[in-house]
């Protein structure tokens, strides 16, 4: 073959190389994982735990319904001491069956906690805590309780 004609095939043949020993590495920083169906991006922040509990607000003996100025005194006195450093509350609608098998639809809140994963012994403790207290102080079954590891930057 002349070596005219090479010259390109080989330039062509080492860029197509590059392409694919690059590529994984171009994509490294955002790839999608096929597990979760999420994007991953890089890693950055601290590692930290994000809690989030779910409070109904219908009394399950028929009481009145927990308030918003109720809800956010009880934030007020039993959460905020523990967490001083930020919450976030978000209100919603949820539903559960009920102990007696019931399926409750009531008005909710959904609290936010971010923490340190070294805090999450003490944390853990106020959390329990402040599902307890609420539990006591507006006659609820239950409070839901879903905790993440996550990475956290300010």
């Amino acid at each position: 073959m002349p070596s005219h004609l090479t010259r390109p095939r080989a330039a062509v043949a080492v860029a197509a190389c590059l392409l694919a020993v690059g590529a994984p590495t171009a994509y490294a920083a955002f790839t999608d994982d096929a597990a979760t169906g999420s994007v991953v991006a890089p890693a950055r922040g601290t590692p930290y735990v994000e809690t989030r509990l779910f409070f109904g607000t219908e009394r399950p003996d028929g009481g009145p319904a927990v308030t918003d100025r109720q809800f956010m005194d009880f934030v007020d006195r039993e959460v905020t001491p523990g967490f001083p450093g930020g919450l976030t509350v978000q209100e919603g609608r949820g539903q559960w069956r009920d102990a007696s098998g019931t399926i409750e639809r009531e008005r909710s809140y959904e609290l936010i906690l971010l923490y340190p994963v070294t805090e999450a012994g003490a944390k853990d403790r106020k959390i329990e805590e402040i599902r307890s207290d609420y539990q006591k102080a507006f006659a609820q079954e239950a409070v839901a309780r879903v905790d993440d590891r996550t990475l956290v930057d300010f």
